[in-house]
Formats: C-alpha cells, structure tokens, sequence
C-alpha cells in the first residue's frame, strides 16, 4: 500500500494552491519542499501541510473530476453525446475492470488526501499543548479542516469499494471497506481494510471531533475552507447514508442556520448567474479554490461536461418541466436558426457544462466544483422526515427545492403521502444533484429498478434496463491488491455489474 498510495520519504511541495492566514487562498507564493515526515514543527508548517491536502483534493483524480463525478456518469442521468473515450467511459459503459486507469487514481489521490489529513491531525494534536492561545485557536481550526477533509475523502472511498451501508433498510455495516488511516501509514507497514461500519465510525468521528475543534477555533469565513456548516453538511450526508434519519435531519438543520442560506433561487437568469465561476455559488457552503490560474485543464469537470461531449441524458431530460428555471444552465453550444441553442443529437453539439458551465467567462476549464450545498441539505431533510412520517415538515423542506419548478408553488403541490415524498425525490434529486456525483448512490442505496448507460438520443433508451444495483461494487485497484501489503479484493465485483 505504501508503495501505491504514499510514496517512501514523501515531501510536501507547496507550489499548488497554497494561502496563509491573511492572504488570498490562491496567492501565496511557491515555497520549498518540506519533509512531511519531520518538517510539520510549528504552525506555519502545519498550515503549509494542511494546504497541500486541499490542494490534493482540488486535483482531478480526486474531488476536482474523477471521485466526485463517478457517482453521476456511472448511472442514469449522464450521456456520453460525442461517443468519445475518456477516463469515464469505463465507468459510464459498465465495462470497468481492477486495472482501469480512473479507479487507480481515485484510490491513489484520495489516499493522498487522508495521509496528509492524519499528519496534519497528529502535528496539531502534538503541538497543542506547548502552543500559545493565539497559536491553539488556529490549531484547533487546521485540525478541524484536516478532519473534514479526511472524513470527506474516506465517505467517497469507501462509497466507491465498499457496499452501500444502508440499502433501504438492510445494513452491510460488516462487508469490507476501505483500510482506516488514523496515522500516517509507514513504508512497508502491513494493513487491512477495514468494514464499511468501521469506516462510517471513523467518518462520523472524525466530522463530530472537527464540529468541535470548530468551536474553539473557529472557521475563515470563506467557501474555499472547510467550515462548520460544511462540516455539518457532510455529517448530514452521512447520516443519510446510514439511515439515521433524525440525526441526518438535525445535522442539514444545523448546516442551514449556520449558513444563513434559508432560501434557493428560483429565476433562471439569477440562477444561472450561481454557476459564474468562484465564489458566485451563494447556495454553497464549500467550494474548490479554481480559477483561471489554478484548475485541471484538459482534465476538468467543465471539460468533461463540454468538449469530452457528456451531458444529462434524454431521461434525466424528460424529467424538467418547461417552468423549471434549472434548464437555464442546460443548453448546448449550438444554435439554430431561430437563435435557440440546439439539443446534443443534432451534429452532436457539446453541451454547454451545466453547472461547470462558467458563465461569468468564457472558458469551461475555469470552472469550480461546489462540493457541500444548501439544496442538498433540504433534500436530506425532506427524506428523512418522510421516513420519520413527519409529513408536513418533509413537504416544507422539499418545496424550497421543488420550487425550482416554477408551476409547484405551495405544499398542496406536493405528494402528501411517505411513499408519495420519497418517490418525489428520486427524480427531485436528480434534477437538483445533476452534476455533484450523487445518482448511483442514491441509486443503490434506494435499490429501485433503474436502467444505464444511455444510448440513442433523443430517444431514452439505454443498454442495460430494469437494473437494482444494491449489491453493486467496484473492483480495488489491481496495483494496490498486487503490492503485497495486506490490501483484499472484493471478491464478487465482477457479478455486481449490471448485466
């Protein structure tokens, strides 16, 4: 594993990304690699650390492209208009095997993020007591950071190579995960996965222990940083996940108040105007630092969703009303005569980027990934107060979303019965969380017949139908599991595919 995730002797080179305390996230300048083995040795160095983890994470093997978007393009909401190959196309077509380049990556960069995480978390733990007040007020707040960024990169692996935990009402708690860091892993050191209830303890301990490191240092103020209503934004996320229901409606509670962020926007110029680039979002609560200097360049999302030619796909199409102000941002780069953008099956225009589409520029690249957002929370609410059978406050929390749909206005709009709610939100989810990476959880965590990948547009037609991918798996990578250091297949994930 060592020699897989974690190269021997690693250095933290700061050249990406970086800010201190004070500056602009991105204006910090270049400094010289640090031992990260030995060097984490003040506070300085331990916010140097703590800004190499982000930017890990901002790259596009790990929540810049490839982990954050497999939940989407590996399902039914995706199309794949151009037919060109791309590092999703594995993935999107189902044909994936253990030595398929995007799974190696995502396991190899997400890992990057939870090693630097945990010695981030055991510098700020060991200098903490010997530090000055001023110096544990930003100690306490880098540890809380390093937490949520851990816990964040550990929910998507395990997500990914782990049973769902939940799936509707079965628990797979005792099936194998992702292997637990809690310390920096050491060359050659032996280890084990650990199971998926393991890595949702070490998940909800993490976010629990930064929500209170929060409350004694505090946050920076600024959607490029983890944050507590971040923090409780993936605590609710969790929580879902394991069908918590009253401790994931109080944690996407908690993220509202804490972000003042009571209402959506419901016309399509001003909600367009969300997906301008940087920090125009004001319904996020956490957001990758991308811009024209700092982004993934042929290998970003705005890429993805513009010239690799991916787009919503003709049934996920199907379910937007004309009154729904969320087709703004889903237009495509042709034009026909009638000044209307034209549909991706007409000479195969690429579509426009959705919510990577940039609008406030003109370059898709530059686009960011918003990462912990208001509407999902009031999804998360909505659900789990269905399954509570407190119906009047799932169809209030379901309306602030539903209202995109300019036609639904009041509750009486609204299924007014549990199954009624929770069928709402199979295709409320989709047409709100299009493009965050969320379907194919939900698909297997709901375990409802769904059909992939799609084929044929405009038509809605799609190779495989009439799927239930509960039981679904993807494979651990082959170098991992061949490396010799303890890490397991999965042993059915060649059968869990659809067929």
């Amino acid at each position: 594993m060592k020699k897989t995730i974690i190269k021997t002797g690693v250095t933290l080179f700061m050249g990406i990304s970086l800010y201190s305390c004070g500056n602009s996230f991105l204006d910090t300048p270049i400094y010289n690699a640090v031992d990260i083995d030995d060097g984490i040795n003040d506070v300085s160095t331990v916010e140097y650390a703590l800004n190499g983890t982000y930017a890990y994470l901002r790259q596009y093997q790990s929540a810049g492209n490839y982990s954050s978007l497999l939940g989407d393009y590996a399902s039914d909401i995706v199309y794949n208009g151009l037919e060109m190959g791309t590092h999703a196309t594995d993935m999107y077509q189902f044909i994936y095997t253990e030595t398929t380049g995007t799974l190696s990556s995502i396991w190899s960069y997400d890992y990057k993020v939870i090693d630097l995480a945990a010695r981030v978390i055991q510098a700020c733990e060991r200098l903490m007591p010997d530090a000055t007040p001023a110096d544990q007020v930003d100690l306490s707040m880098f540890e809380a950071e390093a937490r949520t960024l851990r816990a964040y990169a550990t929910l998507m692996l395990t997500n990914i190579y782990g049973h769902q935990v939940k799936v509707s009402g079965q628990s797979y708690e005792n099936e194998m995960g992702v292997v637990i860091v809690n310390s920096p892993v050491q060359a050659y050191e032996h280890i084990e996965r650990s199971t998926v209830g393991e890595c949702y303890s070490q998940i909800l301990n993490d976010l629990n222990t930064a929500i209170s490191l929060f409350d004694k240092g505090g946050d920076r103020g600024n959607m490029y940083y983890l944050s507590p209503q971040a923090t409780y934004g993936l605590l609710a996320r969790t929580q879902l996940y394991l069908e918590n229901w009253s401790e994931a409606a109080a944690a996407a509670q908690r993220a509202i108040q804490i972000s003042g962020i009571t209402t959506l926007t419901y016309d399509p110029v001003e909600y367009k105007a969300l997906y301008n680039g940087g920090k125009s979002n004001v319904e996020s609560m956490f957001a990758l630092a991308i811009n024209n200097i700092d982004n993934n360049g042929t290998n970003s999302a705005g890429q993805f969703f513009n010239n690799y030619g991916y787009s919503l796909s003709p049934y996920l199409n199907s379910l937007y009303a004309e009154t729904d102000c969320r087709r703004a941002i889903l237009g495509f780069t042709g034009v026909g005569d009638d000044g209307e953008s034209l549909p991706w099956w007409v000479d195969k225009n690429p579509f426009n980027g959705g919510k990577y589409g940039y609008f406030g520029g003109s370059n898709v690249t530059y686009a960011t990934n918003y990462l912990v957002n208001a509407p999902e929370m009031f999804l998360i609410q909505a659900e789990a107060y269905a399954h509570l059978n407190q119906l009047s406050q799932a169809q209030e929390s379901l309306l602030v979303v539903a209202k995109r749909n300019n036609a639904i206005t009041s509750v009486g709009d609204l299924p007014s019965s549990t199954q009624g709610i929770i069928e709402f939100l199979y295709e409320e989810r989709a047409r709100e969380l299009f493009q965050e990476g969320f379907r194919l959880w939900d698909l297997r965590r709901w375990n409802v017949a769904c059909n992939l990948d799609a084929i044929a547009a405009p038509e809605i037609m799609f190779v495989y139908n009439n799927q239930r991918v509960g039981d679904l798996v993807f494979p651990v990578p082959a170098n991992e599991v061949n490396s010799g250091f303890g890490v397991v297949q999965n042993p059915n994930w060649s059968s869990s595919k659809p067929k």
